[in-house]
């Protein structure tokens, strides 16, 4: 049986998304950087990591991983695949508030009970479930 490893996302600019879902999920982060890392990026003409065209973000206990990786061409249409975020600490508005701080924005009303539709910075749809 396959098991769910990591969940890739096609993005213009990998660091900063990756930066911000780190940032919205509880118990991840941004994979760490080591002397072999940033010596493989340097090779492949890359300085430092807010260029790398591959990031990791990695939970640090369990769970898939998120990949975001660097593509040419823009996002044109509706997600096909999207996450579901369900609040854990605080309360809903709590949440809310601060992932739209992080840089989550909501797109015009949209008629869901039980969640909000929101975009990551580059416009990916995901939901916050109430």
């Amino acid at each position: 049986m396959a098991t769910l490893r990591d969940i890739v996302v096609d993005c213009r600019h990998p660091a900063s998304l990756a930066r911000f879902w780190a940032a919205a999920l509880d118990d991840h982060q941004v994979a760490p950087y080591d002397d072999a890392e940033l010596a493989r990026l340097r090779a492949l003409g890359v300085e430092g990591n807010e260029d790398d065209p591959t990031v990791l973000v990695e939970p640090k206990t369990s769970g898939p991983r998120l990949w975001f990786q660097r593509v040419p061409e823009k996002r044109e249409r509706k997600n096909r695949v999207h996450l579901d975020l369900a609040t854990g600490k605080g309360t809903f508005e709590a949440e809310l508030t601060r992932l739209e701080a992080l840089g989550a924005t909501r797109p015009p009303a949209q008629g869901h009970p039980g969640l909000v539709v929101l975009h990551d910075p580059e416009g990916n749809e995901f939901c916050l479930l109430r």
